[in-house]
């Protein structure tokens, strides 16, 4: 029983990306349960973990382990760097409960891609929200059990092989099977001293026990290093370190610095100070050690007013999230912080993407835009009023900057304005329209957050020259948080309006910029969102299908954004779903984080694979999104013979508002399908198949479906090319256009038929999408297995497309194939 968790936790790891946690209570065996399914995973194996005292030092833990600085501002970069160098290796991490915020947020990132396993002690002090997001990725939560009766007893009589039988039985029942407390008990009783009463903590007793064994010198160093909560160099740790060296209690690191054995022995034996020795030791600490952590060890020693004085100090030399975290840690002290450190550390944390910290922060100064200190706290109302609406709650930001009066200064002026705008726009859209007038009014010459903040309203509103006005905003050369910003909604809000390809120029134009400044985050969204806009435009005179698949495919590999993974698989799962590859597409929307371009691909997989039922449902989004989820709706309820339908959605584009005009109404189809033209290929195709199956004349239904034909062939959208010629079977259309076919090549329907076969689909589904009959399915896979030499339809698919020459030359587009 006590082999589970190494058999559970091995087996997991051996199949591939996961995350694997051990928790257990302190001296359970978690470290050494750690490095034997380590030392049995096979392949590199990359180690670190956290450490108490600098648990606030972004990314630290995983940094330890792959031996490199990392930016531990970005979670997302930061979780791209690691798996660069993890790959096929496996990632380590002790002492989670130490580990940094940025280390913890990342874990779930790389357990997409790589081979996570940590160790957790427990009690923990992680959030709610850090442990819950642990929980949700692990694939598997192991506890380490306690050992087995024969387990511990071999550990006892190896701990001290003199002991008795009847000493040995009562070692192992106080004990309770862990091995910390086996191994301490063990040596306590191998000394000659009485057994701890029952009511105390064995574990503590044994180790302070075993402990007062050791020199004084021994002692303090030991205590040190508990305090310290990280490695430490012998000279820091004074006479005592090579006493802990020769017990076995330390080891020494890379570099040469000292650690302890068991980071539980060292936190005890400082829990063993009385609390004026333990003061006087973190006071001795502050003074050998940096300015960031002696600004702990005076806090620790009860001395606030010092470690705010020092974490200032180290502050000035920090950048990004490490001077955040710093300027955050002084306002947190029991002692008076000015209101210039509040404002300069919930800029630094507006800076770091934490506007929730921000908020906070400035929410403690306590002061009101009255009064003495009425400049600084406009400047506080102000930047809190934009921290909370960073952190996503537009009307506490309202609230923040309603007392800020018309006379301020001009600078906080304007962050009034824009929080108002911006806080107007999400709660109140249609009078956000007449307050961008007054504050456009009232700023002749806007600065870039009030311009911003302008262009965005008048973009939801659609006014005239909200494009220009937009662009203008997210110049690269200005802020670079307001430009992206502006970037981002001048990319969806061009998406919405149909306005594909401009919309994938701008995307593609910002994450040029975004990658130059290293805002890996930002970068991965707009080429996620270019994907996107490219794939569903479709059209192979603007852009290479193929190479819209291959660099969406590879964002996918990626540590992502939600937003970027929502948009790099939409792209890629449609593209898949219209080519024929419907199982593949179905297994990466499995995957996909929850937004309207996946869900609307998903429904649209469904209804692409024979499945109307899962086409319908309550649409998503906005804009040209919101459009094709009610088409495709539309598209189902047809299938199912469904004659009731849901209103058509207000501000639609132009071309999917005419689509399901026609949908209602019953005609008009072919000029939906001209207004596709520019915008998306497919829904042009969708257009004109449904006026082939719509319209009552004959010729004109056939015109149609022909033409919906030759263009679904041409694109390479083979699903949609098999409905047009069930259509046209059904006008019992029946037609030669064979084309030239190599010697021994294969033709263009048997490369079709192939290639769904190697992505798994049955002869039924492949007959379906292509729109042929089962028997001409069959007949394509054996005439491929003639010309390929193949035994069996797999092998047949698999020499298909490992030889570069096939098909070449070859095409055949008869209706049966043949």
């Amino acid at each position: 029983m006590a082999d589970e968790p190494y058999l559970a936790a091995s087996s997991t790891l051996r199949h591939g990306p996961a995350l694997v946690v051990l928790t257990g209570p302190p001296g359970c065996g978690r470290s050494t349960l750690l490095q034997r399914i380590a030392t049995a995973a096979g392949g590199p194996v990359h180690s670190g973990g956290g450490l108490a005292m600098l648990a606030g030092v972004p990314a630290l833990a995983l940094s330890r382990a792959v031996r490199a600085r990392l930016p531990g501002d970005d979670v997302h970069l930061l979780a791209e760097a690691v798996r660069s160098r993890v790959r096929g290796g496996l990632l380590v991490l002790d002492d989670l409960q130490h580990c940094d915020p940025a280390t913890l947020a990342a874990l779930p990132h790389l357990a997409r891609t790589c081979r996570v396993l940590v160790a957790l002690r427990t009690p923990h002090r992680l959030s709610d929200q850090a442990y819950q997001a642990l929980r949700e990725a692990a694939t598997a939560w192991l506890g380490v059990p306690p050992l087995t009766g024969d387990d511990a007893l071999a550990l006892a009589r190896r701990t001290a092989a003199r002991l008795d039988e009847a000493t040995l039985a009562q070692v192992l029942a106080r004990a309770g099977g862990n091995p910390l407390a086996i191994i301490a008990l063990a040596r306590q009783a191998g000394a000659g001293r009485a057994p701890a009463g029952q009511d105390i903590d064995q574990i503590g007793y044994a180790i302070a026990t075993a402990l007062a064994d050791l020199p004084r010198p021994a002692r303090t160093a030991l205590a040190a290093l508990g305090l310290l909560g990280r490695p430490a160099d012998a000279a820091l740790l004074g006479p005592g370190a090579a006493d802990l060296h020769a017990a076995g209690l330390v080891r020494a690191e890379p570099g040469g610095a000292l650690s302890p054995v068991s980071a539980y022995v060292a936190e005890t034996a400082a829990g063993l100070l009385d609390a004026a020795a333990r003061t006087d030791m973190h006071q001795r600490l502050a003074q050998l050690t940096p300015p960031a952590e002696a600004a702990r060890h005076l806090a620790a020693a009860g001395d606030p007013a010092g470690a705010y004085r020092q974490a200032l100090a180290a502050a000035d030399h920090a950048t990004a999230g490490e001077r955040a975290d710093l300027l955050l840690f002084a306002c947190g002290l029991d002692t008076p912080v000015d209101l210039r450190v509040r404002l300069a550390a919930a800029d630094a944390a507006l800076v770091a993407g934490r506007p929730a910290d921000a908020a906070t922060v400035l929410a403690a100064a306590g002061a009101r835009p009255t009064g003495a200190a009425a400049p600084l706290a406009l400047e506080v109302a102000v930047l809190r009023g934009e921290a909370l609406l960073q952190a996503g709650d537009p009307e506490a930001a309202r609230d923040a900057v309603t007392g800020v009066p018309d006379t301020a200064a001009t600078a906080v002026l304007a962050a009034r304005d824009r929080v108002l705008l911006l806080a107007a726009l999400h709660t109140a859209p249609m009078s956000a329209l007449d307050l961008a007038d007054k504050i456009a009014t009232r700023h002749p010459a806007p600065p870039p957050g009030v311009a911003a903040a302008l262009a965005a309203v008048r973009a939801e509103h659609r006014v005239p020259g909200w494009d220009t006005a937009l662009a203008q905003a997210a110049d690269p050369a200005g802020d670079p948080l307001i430009s992206r910003w502006s970037a981002w909604l001048l990319v969806e809000h061009l998406a919405a309006d149909g306005r594909l390809t401009e919309s994938a120029v701008v995307a593609r134009r910002a994450a040029d910029a975004a990658g130059t400044a290293l805002a890996y985050g930002w970068q991965t969204r707009f080429l996620a969102a270019a994907d996107w806009a490219l794939a569903l435009h479709g059209r192979r005179d603007d852009t290479d299908p193929e190479a819209v698949l291959r660099q969406a495919g590879n964002l996918t590999d990626l540590a992502l954004p939600e937003q970027a993974r929502a948009y790099a698989t939409a792209a890629t799962a449609l593209i898949e779903a219209d080519t024929g590859l419907l199982a593949a597409a179905r297994a990466r929307l499995a995957t996909a984080p929850a937004h309207p371009a996946a869900d609307w691909v998903t429904r649209e997989a469904a209804w692409l694979d024979g499945q109307p039922e899962r086409g319908t449902g309550t649409a998503t989004g906005d804009g040209l999104l919101a459009g094709l989820h009610a088409i495709t709706a539309r598209w189902a309820a047809h299938d199912l013979g469904l004659t009731a339908h849901a209103p058509i959605p207000t501000g639609l584009p132009g071309p999917a508002r005419r689509t399901l005009t026609a949908w209602a109404v019953g005609t008009g189809f072919p000029a939906a399908a001209d207004s596709w033209h520019p915008v998306a290929l497919r829904e042009q195709i969708r257009c004109l198949l449904a006026a082939g199956l719509t319209d009552t004349d004959r010729d004109r239904a056939v015109a149609a479906l022909l033409r919906a034909e030759e263009l679904a062939d041409t694109a390479g959208l083979t699903v949609l090319a098999g409905r047009a010629r069930r259509g046209l079977r059904a006008h019992r259309v029946h037609r030669d256009v064979r084309g030239r076919r190599s010697e021994g090549g294969l033709t263009q329907r048997e490369q079709d038929v192939l290639r769904l076969v190697a992505a798994g689909e049955p002869t039924r589904r492949i007959a379906g999408q292509l729109g042929i009959s089962t028997e001409t399915v069959d007949t394509h896979i054996r005439a491929s297995m003639r010309k390929l030499g193949a035994r069996t339809r797999t092998e047949a698919a698999a020499l298909a497309f490992a030889r570069p020459d096939t098909g070449r030359g070859t095409s055949d587009n008869s209706e049966d194939g043949r």
